[in-house]
């Protein structure tokens, strides 16, 4: 039997520490991220690349885009403009209204 990836114990670890009511929460994030993939045919938040000398993530432009300008609002140097959710069901609805 193949070994498992320790990053998934960990993240089995985490999912162990939420609420139990936060299981079909969990499961229809999972799914819609499946749908997403399925969709644009690979995952929009996952690396596809890796840099063949440093096993760096390549991501694409978007990507790099969207990481500075979240680290550019940490660092307050622009004004924060990300929304907040209630819950997975809100943050989910707004996501797919932007399609």
């Amino acid at each position: 039997m193949p070994a498992v990836n320790p990053v998934y114990n960990v993240l089995f670890d985490e999912i162990k520490t939420l609420p139990e009511n936060y299981t079909v929460e969990i499961f229809n994030f999972i799914g819609y991220l499946k749908a997403k993939a399925a969709q644009k045919e690979g995952c929009p938040i996952c690396v596809k690349l890796r840099d063949p000398v440093t096993g760096e993530p390549l991501y694409n432009a978007e990507t790099k885009a969207g990481i500075k300008e979240v680290d550019d609002m940490l660092a307050a140097k622009i004004p924060n403009t990300l929304k907040s959710f209630n819950s997975l069901d809100e943050m989910l609805a707004d996501l797919d209204s932007d399609d």
